[in-house]
């Protein structure tokens, strides 16, 4: 369907944008954390959407793509286990859906009921339909043809079946499976979940060796905050209480450092977001990286800044009141976004809302450096409902004022019989560490 090749490729053009998964300082750091990857260029055909219908139309349209094949760049990231008995083969937040999705003001002004005297225009590229469609007497009229991701259900579970089966021949001998993370964002969960059970049907019906993976490896539930506006419009998308909290802890003497990997006394610092770490994990049940694994992750953005690469900034920040360090959180910048990727705290005078302050400092300074989002990186979805054991975290990230975003999570596609035994290893451990461990310890 999708005539995809594969060109493995030694550099990329993506050195600081896009999704910071995907970028060559990622990469390399995780290299030297037990992974290995490789990168590649992936060129393939987009079919015209509906093809098996065999209208005119999307034979017309075949045509005019057959001469211009698209060319994206993936990595592809590989994980060796049982002493290297076998391994996994990740792709984090990749792939995108095939075809461009009708914009969502689009729709709402479709099926609201507000009658409007204007059509919109067809986005560049898309098919228009010789009929409009009426959704009642006062409906607003399309004339394009309506693109939404569960309108491409088949062709999505194909692209991946296809690109798997691509990717198999360059992949070390002893890879197992292929997890996707997709990139595939919906505004409810309910969406999300509607668009999951869609793949798993399909995948059911045409016999496709893809399965949705029990065990999520990015979070896939997330608030993604804009920094594109000026920092009154951000605070005032922020709860109302969440604001006078960051002006609460100003007013009571915190102040944040910001450290980065070329502070002379980086070192002491990181044995204290350490600290705090271990601090968090006791109360909250989790757990975290060791010492070296931060330490290498800030310092090597430093080195290669300082050599004059274009790649993602990480900085340590740390809340101190009165000479005590109460809370720390290490983030990362790139062109396109800011991400919250670790944090801890003391127990002691969290009264002071450090957490607040520390978050509100590190918006900023990634709006300064030009990201366009704060990604806060993950938060439980059913969080909302006040009898959560999570609910004070979701509503702490999601008063921020970002946008609550929810994505497919991981799908696996087997390469050998022995997956199906791993994958049963794999849910009997999450089950162990997120349902017994915190049961036992009371949480």
């Amino acid at each position: 369907m999708f005539n995809i090749k594969i060109h493995k490729i030694e550099s990329s053009t993506h050195e600081n944008d896009g999704t910071f998964l995907q970028t060559p300082f990622w990469c390399e750091f995780k290299a030297r954390h037990g992974w290995t990857y490789r990168r590649f260029e992936i060129e393939y055909i987009l079919p015209p959407l509906n093809a098996e219908e065999g209208c005119e139309k999307s034979k017309e349209t075949l045509k005019q793509v057959q001469g211009d094949n698209i060319h994206v760049e993936v990595a592809v990231l590989n994980r060796c286990f049982a002493k290297g008995m076998f391994s996994i083969a990740y792709i984090p937040l990749f792939p995108k859906l095939p075809y461009a999705c009708t914009p969502e003001e689009v729709l709402d002004k479709a099926f609201s009921d507000q009658t409007e005297d204007t059509v919109p225009e067809a986005p560049e590229g898309s098919n228009t339909t010789e009929n409009t469609t009426n959704t009642n007497t006062n409906s607003f009229l399309i004339n394009q043809e309506i693109i939404t991701p569960e309108t491409q259900t088949i062709e999505f579970c194909h692209f991946l079946s296809e690109l798997a089966v691509a990717l198999k021949t360059e992949l070390p001998s002893n890879t197992i499976a292929i997890r996707f993370d997709p990139d595939v964002i919906f505004k409810t969960p309910e969406d999300r979940d509607l668009f999951n059970y869609g793949m798993k049907t399909v995948a059911y019906a045409d016999r496709l060796k893809l399965h949705k993976n029990a065990v999520d490896i990015q979070p896939p539930d997330s608030t993604l905050v804009d920094l594109t506006g000026t920092e009154e419009e951000i605070l005032d998308k922020m709860h109302s209480k969440w604001r006078y909290n960051i002006r609460l802890s100003e007013r009571k003497g915190i102040k944040i450092h910001r450290y980065l990997g070329n502070d002379i006394n980086l070192s002491e610092k990181i044995d204290k977001f350490y600290e705090l770490t271990k601090i968090t994990n006791a109360r909250d049940g989790n757990a975290s990286h060791a010492k070296n694994y931060y330490l290498d992750l800030i310092k090597s953005s430093a080195e290669e800044v300082a050599a004059g690469k274009d790649v993602p900034v990480i900085s340590l920040y740390i809340a101190e009141h009165e000479g005590e360090e109460i809370a720390s959180i290490m983030t990362l910048f790139s062109h396109d976004e800011a991400i919250y990727l670790y944090g801890a705290s003391s127990n002691n005078k969290r009264n002071l809302m450090p957490n607040h302050l520390l978050q509100w400092t590190a918006m900023k300074d990634a709006k300064a450096y030009g990201s366009k989002i704060y990604d806060m990186y993950g938060m439980p979805p059913e969080g909302k409902d006040e009898n959560h054991p999570m609910h004070g975290l979701y509503m702490f990230k999601a008063n921020f004022g970002g946008k609550n975003i929810h994505r497919t999570g991981s799908w696996d596609i087997p390469l050998k019989p022995i997956y199906h035994a791993y994958s049963i290893a794999e849910k009997l451990r999450a089950f162990w560490h997120k349902k017994i461990i915190k049961k036992l310890k009371g949480r």
